[in-house]
C-alpha cells in the first residue's frame, strides 16, 4: 500500500434539520442533509401518490382509457 495517498478519515456526524441522525466516518466531520431514512416517506410509511401535473389524465388521454383492455380481450 503507497504511503500518504489516502485522505484522513474522521469522526463524522450526520446531521438532518438541526439533529445528528447517526455518527460514521468521513472525510469531513460533519455533513447536512435535508432527507434520511428516518424522515423520508418512502421508509416512514407515509408515502402518498401525488399528481400535481395532471400525469394520470395526460395518459388517460393519450390511449383513450383502452390501456390494458385490448390484452385483456386477446386472452
Amino acid at each position: 500500500m503507497k504511503e500518504k495517498i489516502h485522505p484522513k478519515l474522521v469522526p463524522c456526524k450526520i446531521i438532518c434539520n438541526g439533529e445528528v441522525v447517526m455518527q460514521t466516518y468521513s472525510t469531513k466531520p460533519e455533513i447536512h442533509v435535508e432527507v434520511w431514512s428516518g424522515n423520508h416517506p418512502f421508509w416512514t410509511g407515509q408515502q402518498r401518490f401525488v399528481d400535481t401535473e395532471g400525469r394520470v389524465e395526460k395518459f388517460q388521454k393519450k390511449f383513450g382509457g383502452t390501456y390494458g383492455k385490448k390484452a385483456a380481450s386477446k386472452r
